[in-house]
């Protein structure tokens, strides 16, 4: 089940629940708004259900890697999405419960939690992932004070500063080599042993501003107004000891919000929505984009223009079925 509450409507236009809508998006982030954006410009009648608007983005910071934004928070970027989309008076569900979806004959029945159920001839799964978390102490204190989960994102902002990355993965590995480029000094902290793979580890192996303590773990993250620090555990000695950092990168993957579809479309052993080049799930008119799917770049750009080629696969796909059937109705 997908856990979202339902309670208020995003005006400018009321959530009509009657009506077979051409297509319902699931999800609020880059990919679901981008993808109501172009569907509601191809001429679909189209809503978007969502717990809030901007998914990820209200987790970070500052944003310097969409083109067009030079150093946007993500709140004032998810914001220009979600204005955007508003201009075309896209009816848009806040705060809201999905609790079921079902395949029917004429598309997909969601089940809110509240009881009623609304019918759509196409559905978009954008319901994102969350970063998988260490749940030690202070890491929520932290997150944004110098506890980040996105390289990428975040890495020209320790330029020439001491950081930590916790994993000892692939993503971990390429966290390391691309903070390589700003960070005076990183620090590699894992539980166990490295799992990257070895032409990674080559390439760790050239640079001279690493240190990596393996079979260590994380106990808490420290510091006053950000980040000052962690507390690490020795597993061989047994002993504990501080570290002095800026930053702190958490690189040990992220988890698709997919449970509710789990019986439904093909997903992979991480969970993520598997989907082909148009964005199609193994269902026939259920689609996916952004961070759910088996994509491996989870980046706000790529969500976004996901989302787009979705819209426009579906739009394809309706066309195709209306020839099919030109005497659809509404329910």
């Amino acid at each position: 089940m997908f856990e979202l509450n339902l309670n208020t409507v995003d005006r400018p236009t009321a959530f009509d629940t009657d009506t077979l809508w051409d297509l319902l998006v699931v999800g609020g982030g880059p990919a679901g708004l981008n993808a109501a954006l172009y569907a509601r410009r191809k001429g679909l009648q189209v809503a978007v259900i969502a717990k809030d608007f901007g998914g990820q983005l209200h987790n970070t910071t500052d944003v310097d890697n969409v083109i067009g934004h030079t150093l946007v928070s993500g709140k004032a970027l998810a914001d220009k999405f979600l204005e955007h989309v508003r201009t075309l008076e896209v009816p848009m569900l806040h705060d809201a419960m999905v609790h079921a979806l079902t395949r029917q004959r004429d598309g997909f029945m969601i089940e809110l939690a509240d009881g009623r159920t609304l019918h759509s001839k196409t559905v978009l799964i954008a319901t994102g992932s969350r970063p998988r978390k260490l749940n030690i102490e202070g890491e929520v204190t932290y997150a944004n004070k110098g506890v980040s989960y996105c390289t990428t994102c975040d890495a020209p902002f320790f330029k020439g500063k001491h950081v930590l990355v916790a994993g000892g993965g692939n993503s971990a590995a390429e966290a390391v080599i691309d903070l390589s480029h700003y960070a005076r000094h990183i620090t590699v902290v894992h539980r166990s042993q490295w799992r990257a793979d070895q032409v990674l580890l080559d390439k760790l192996a050239t640079l001279r501003n690493l240190t990596v303590h393996l079979e260590t773990a994380l106990l808490a993250v420290h510091g006053k107004d950000v980040m000052t620090g962690a507390t690490v555990l020795d597993k061989a000695t047994h002993t504990t000891r501080q570290l002095t950092a800026d930053g702190l990168f958490i690189e040990i993957g992220t988890l698709p919000i997919s449970e509710w579809v789990k019986d439904l479309v093909h997903r992979n052993e991480r969970g993520e929505v598997v989907v082909d080049e148009n964005q199609a799930t193994s269902i026939p008119g259920l689609y996916a984009a952004g961070d759910v799917t088996n994509q491996p770049f989870k980046q706000i750009i790529i969500a976004t223009a996901e989302g787009a080629k979705a819209a426009l696969a579906i739009t394809q796909y309706l066309n195709h079925k209306t020839k099919e059937n030109p005497h659809a109705q509404t329910i």
